[in-house]
């Protein structure tokens, strides 16, 4: 076996699978290595890839160049947009995907990747010299030599599935889990908790009575999560929305001391925002009803996944509180709901760029870093075989800021705030949510990508070719147009005219006008795509909006431009709060900017700090 290697990464999930990717496709020699070759890319929960916010962060990595949004797109078995209702800034692409050809597509795509190996096997020590990574041993007593390893471990750290008062030592779906990299973390110095997560029951499709369920239908001729896809997938399947009802919170608190939630068997710290059942109804006690959702695990269909009915009550309560539900009267229960326990690091021992603060070339991704989520997961997974492979080859890191991906949000409050429960993305994080929207991606995040290496010649040429479409569609905005015709298009649609109207771009910052409107009146914008135009119609309609963001941002920037030293003492700043400096000096903040962000330093430390840099610096000129 060859056993020397620029990089390893420690676990096929999603942040293994883009980390692996990463490296390789960075002419970077890698391992990737996974407990079971079968559980690549595997969806152990939900059948489903992006959601609020998580749908931009699988279009980032696209941008990047990962694989997440292409191996979606290529198995999608629904494709919505959600929040239509609302404005561009909270709407985000979800797509029911087949969960069984997903992983074998993306297992596809790594074993014919270049400069990458994959090897079935347990990693159960991290090895290293004067706190530099010199290699990994594996289950076997093998040690496999590299200067690089991203440990992307997700949930198979000490596992343990959780059923009523039944419990196993072992992965999701069955899968084995992970013994002994825990300890060898522990020895290096990383602190370790304790998180928890859980998945519904997968019933029987033919057990289902739909007549009872709303149908929710798909999105035709939108979007898709990678920029490369051209062809539009096909809604092939439907979902659906239920309840659940008073029986089912009767069963439900009835059984209480029975939950392993609240019986003291679960230890692990559970997600805040997706809940199991008997949680919601312990902490909306007021609410008689909660809401369910059907959905297709695979092709083959005869798998629905209930979302929202995640549990991990004892399996008799389980079938009880199923066939509660209406429509659910004869439901067959082919794998229960079950709760899972994992270790996971302290994310505020890694530096921006995902890097252990301790051990050099020693990176982090995914749900290891104390996050909830295949995205999430694989957008760490990027950043971090990214940055990897700048550290192997003496290159500058990459490092997003927070007004420039969702990816940036996410990394800088887990490196800088941390988080004491499984971190969920949501656009309510995003303080520049109107600029990270799912639409423009690519326009953010594909310069960066061939920047780095990642960006394909041919994805490059198309996102050149979509700029020059957009510059095309400005400037025949503002073209003139016949004063006449434009006062009559505005009567059509009740509009007041008035003579500064005299293009395209004045007559869209109407309510009612819509870009498609004015290209089918005015006989303009020809061949110029539909996601060109509805990109630019977003950018008219919001001006002033994103105008105001972009002041904050130019602000934001002054304080990131301000550069702090690693080892400067903070002891010596008189006005400084004992707790910001005790936080500073564990923290050690990079910049101004990310020590505004650390919990429990204050706007006020902040002004002490910038201070005292600003006589710092004066007295230097002198």
């Amino acid at each position: 076996m060859k056993n020397e290697y620029d990089a390893v990464v420690i676990g096929s999930g999603h942040a293994g699978c883009e980390s692996a990717l990463a490296l390789a496709r960075m002419n970077n020699k890698t391992l990737l290595t996974t407990l079971n070759l079968d559980s690549i890319a595997f969806l152990a929960c939900n059948p489903s890839i992006g959601g609020t916010a998580k749908g931009q962060l699988a279009s980032e990595v696209d941008a990047l160049g990962g694989e997440m949004g292409i191996n979606s797109d290529k198995n999608i078995l629904q494709l919505r947009m959600l929040n239509t209702g609302k404005g561009v800034a909270v709407q985000s692409l979800r797509a029911q995907v087949d969960k069984h050809s997903y992983h074998s597509s993306m297992k596809t795509t790594l074993e014919k990747q270049n400069n990458l190996d994959i090897r079935q096997t347990e990693i159960v020590e991290i090895l290293t010299k004067e706190d530099k990574i010199v290699g990994v041993k594996d289950a076997f007593g093998e040690v496999i030599l590299c200067k690089a390893v991203v440990v992307c471990t997700g949930v198979y750290l000490e596992s343990r599935v959780i059923i009523g008062d039944f419990s196993r030592n072992q992965g999701p779906n069955g899968f084995i889990n992970s013994h002994g990299l825990s300890s060898s973390l522990e020895k290096l110095g990383f602190e370790i908790l304790r998180f928890k997560t859980g998945t519904p029951a997968r019933v029987l499709n033919s057990s289902i009575d739909y007549s009872h369920f709303e149908e929710q239908k798909g999105d035709d001729g939108i979007q898709t999560f990678s920029f490369l896809t051209k062809k539009q997938p096909k809604n092939i399947f439907k979902c659906y929305l239920g309840y659940t009802n008073k029986i089912t919170a009767q069963i439900i608190r009835e059984n209480i001391s029975k939950a392993p939630l609240f019986s003291g068997f679960i230890k692990g710290v559970g997600p805040r925002y997706c809940p199991s059942i008997e949680d919601k109804i312990v902490r909306f006690a007021d609410k008689e009803r909660h809401q369910i959702f059907l959905e297709p695990e695979d092709r083959i269909g005869s798998e629905i996944y209930v979302q929202g009915f995640s549990s991990s009550m004892p399996v008799d309560v389980q079938e009880k509180m199923y066939k509660s539900v209406k429509g659910f009267e004869n439901v067959q229960i082919l794998r229960n709901a079950y709760a899972i326990e994992y270790d996971c690091i302290n994310s505020l021992e890694l530096l921006p760029t995902l890097e252990s603060k301790r051990i050099s070339g020693l990176f982090f991704a995914g749900q290891v870093n104390g996050t909830s989520g295949y995205e999430e997961a694989a957008a760490q997974g990027i950043i971090a075989g990214i940055n990897a492979s700048n550290k192997l080859q003496n290159k500058q890191p990459l490092i997003l800021r927070r007004d420039q991906a969702y990816i940036g949000v996410l990394i800088d409050d887990l490196v800088t705030k941390g988080t004491n429960e499984p971190y969920r993305m949501m656009t309510s994080r995003a303080e520049y949510r109107l600029l990270l929207r799912q639409d423009n991606a690519d326009i953010r995040l594909t310069e960066i990508g061939h920047n780095v290496g990642l960006v394909t010649k041919n994805r490059y040429n198309i996102f050149l070719k979509k700029i020059k479409q957009i510059e095309s569609a400005k400037i025949q905005l503002v073209t003139p147009l016949p004063s006449k015709d434009v006062k009559d298009f505005l009567k059509e649609k009740n509009e007041n005219f008035s003579k500064i109207i005299c293009n395209a771009k004045e007559c869209l910052k109407r309510n009612s006008v819509s870009i498609f409107d004015i290209k089918n009146r005015f006989n303009i914008f020809k061949d110029l795509p539909n996601e060109v135009l509805k990109y630019v119609e977003t950018e008219v309609k919001y001006e002033g909006y994103l105008k105001k963001q972009n002041i904050m941002i130019s602000q934001m920037k002054k304080n990131e431009d301000i550069k702090l030293d690693q080892n400067f003492d903070y002891k010596q700043i008189k006005g400084l709060r004992i707790e910001a400096m005790q936080k500073l000096i564990k923290f050690k903040p990079l910049s101004l900017g990310q020590a505004s962000r650390i919990s429990g330093v204050s706007p006020a430390d902040i002004s002490v700090l910038t201070i005292y840099l600003s006589l710092s610096s004066k007295k230097g000129k002198k």
